[in-house]
């Protein structure tokens, strides 16, 4: 699985015009399930995020986890982190899981990252989303399970 973290102070995801989803301070989370991911890559990759020390201590230096200032997570299915741009100038996306795999995947990681404590809202899979996001930092760390 791949997933783009990009730590906020607020971001929301709105569907033809209605706000559907929102969160902060947190992270937003971009995520794309590619051909092959398991429960198990989402396990970990949940895991990873909820303990990831991004966010400042007392002191100012990042030492802090999602989970350890409260925060919150908006996640939102993403396909196109899935893009092959290695050929022409149109991206490819062969590489990402099908629609149905994917939004099992992307379900169940928002479930996991519940789990470990963080308030989660999402967006609505597959629909064509407007995601606004006022980025802490800024600090946009990619993370793929595959690397």
């Amino acid at each position: 699985m791949r997933a783009l973290l990009q730590r906020v102070t607020q971001a929301s995801v709105s569907v033809e015009g209605q706000r559907i989803g929102a969160c902060g301070p947190g992270l937003l989370i971009l995520v794309c399930a590619m051909q092959g991911d398991t429960q198990a890559q989402a396990d970990h990759l949940a895991a990873k995020i909820a303990k990831l020390r991004i966010f400042k201590d007392e002191a100012g230096k990042m030492n802090r986890s999602i989970t350890d200032i409260g925060g919150s997570a908006l996640v939102v299915s993403q396909f196109t982190l899935a893009a092959d741009t290695s050929r022409g100038n149109r991206p490819g996306f062969s590489y990402a899981a099908s629609p149905a795999e994917a939004e099992a995947l992307y379900t169940y990681f928002a479930a996991q990252m519940a789990a470990h404590g963080v308030g989660v809202e999402t967006g609505q899979f597959g629909a064509d989303m407007q995601v606004e996001l006022l980025n802490d930092g800024p600090v946009t760390i990619w993370m793929d399970t595959d690397s």
